[in-house]
């Protein structure tokens, strides 16, 4: 892996190289909240400091010299590659028969700046279910090809974070094209492929030597040191499939709102369903042609209807669903993938409108009652 260093002001100039050929999607604050959109440089919230805790989220003009001194927003690579609506399949009735089209919609490709590593280790895990399954989602695929991936080296962990603990993070060590670490005035850059290369041909660097290697390792013992939370995976998946029947899940019923916010923050949540969208102007007056939409939305293991099937509900309970969706993470998807549906972000933890932690919710499950 190649190494050098960039001035922080060259980082306007991989902007300018990136803008013709793709759409860049990075950090950018909208009422208050640090999110992904596209994005100019000048866009950047530099200087800034998120303050997270369960159920809060705060932005404070820290004055830092640092660019990217804030941890994760709710946004995620999923809002992109897997959007929230999407047109998937266009239909026809006519005279002479029907027709069903897929819906792909032409887009230049991604660069997203700013990428933390717990995001990188999600968007793997998503990979794993939509491109290397028994059946591929063209959707998905199309969305996620020649992307670029710009990391950033966590330095200032969020309250809530705890990828430390489940080998995600803070630094990101694969899955990228070009890694930063800032240094005071500079980057140190990690170049992962041959496109990033690519992408830094052109903008000048400087070389590296042993003492930027240190350098970089010590910023990130610091943001480990700096991370509070924790969960311990040893006995995962067992200690979950050993208290199915845990008192502790009536109390997490008694204080879930069922709101869902954490599925649809989590980059790895990826429920969803489908409808039909059939508009009065795609049927003609004597009703002999009909034209629609299969449309897929987000969904949530936490809506009542979500597990509602023919003959009755399978998870009727909130308990039920709160215990399917942690368990979900912490064990079925260890059994399938082989390894958690967590990553470690905590976004979960913050955006839950009662601030449920989930690394506490498991620690309570070790307790005997």
């Amino acid at each position: 892996m190649t190494k050098a260093r960039m001035s922080k002001d060259r980082l306007k100039s991989l902007f300018e190289t990136l803008k013709g050929d793709y759409r860049i999607v990075g950090p950018k604050i909208v009422q208050g909240t640090v999110i992904l959109n596209e994005i100019d440089f000048d866009d950047m919230p530099a200087g800034s400091r998120d303050r997270q805790g369960p159920g809060t989220y705060r932005i404070d003009r820290a004055g830092s010299s640092d660019i990217f001194s804030f941890s994760v927003g709710p946004h995620s690579f999923k809002q992109f590659l897997l959007p929230s609506v999407q047109e998937t399949l266009a239909f026809k009735k006519s005279k002479k028969g029907i027709s069903v089209n897929r819906v792909l919609v032409r887009e230049k490709p991604i660069a997203f700046i700013g990428v933390r590593a717990c995001d990188i280790a999600a968007l793997r895990l998503l990979d794993k279910i939509f491109l290397e399954g028994p059946v591929v989602d063209p959707f998905y695929e199309d969305k996620r090809k020649d992307i670029v991936i710009i990391a950033v080296n966590c330095l200032y962990p969020g309250e809530n974070c705890f990828c430390d603990s489940m080998g995600t993070g803070p630094e990101a060590t694969s899955g990228f094209d070009i890694a930063l670490t800032e240094f005071g005035d500079d980057f140190f850059l990690e170049i992962g492929t041959a496109e990033g290369e690519e992408i830094l041909d052109g903008i000048p660097l400087k070389e590296v030597d042993d003492r930027d290697i240190e350098e970089k390792g010590a910023a990130i013992f610091r943001c480990k040191e700096m991370i509070r939370k924790a969960m311990k995976t040893a006995d995962l998946p067992g200690i979950l499939y050993r208290n199915l029947e845990h008192p502790r899940w009536d109390e997490i019923a008694s204080r879930d709102l069922e709101c869902g916010n954490c599925t649809m923050v989590c980059p790895t949540c990826f429920c969803n369903s489908s409808y039909d969208r059939l508009p009065i102007s795609g049927i003609s007056s004597d009703l002999t042609e009909r034209s629609g939409m299969r449309v897929r939305t987000w969904d949530s293991c936490f809506s009542k209807n979500f597990a509602r099937v023919h003959g009755g509900n399978f998870r009727p309970s909130r308990r039920a669903r709160y215990r399917h969706w942690m368990t979900h993470k912490l064990a079925y998807w260890i059994d399938q993938f082989g390894s958690p549906g967590c990553v470690g972000c905590g976004r979960c933890i913050t955006w839950c409108p009662v601030g449920i932690d989930i690394t506490h919710e498991l620690e309570e499950l070790r307790i005997v009652r």
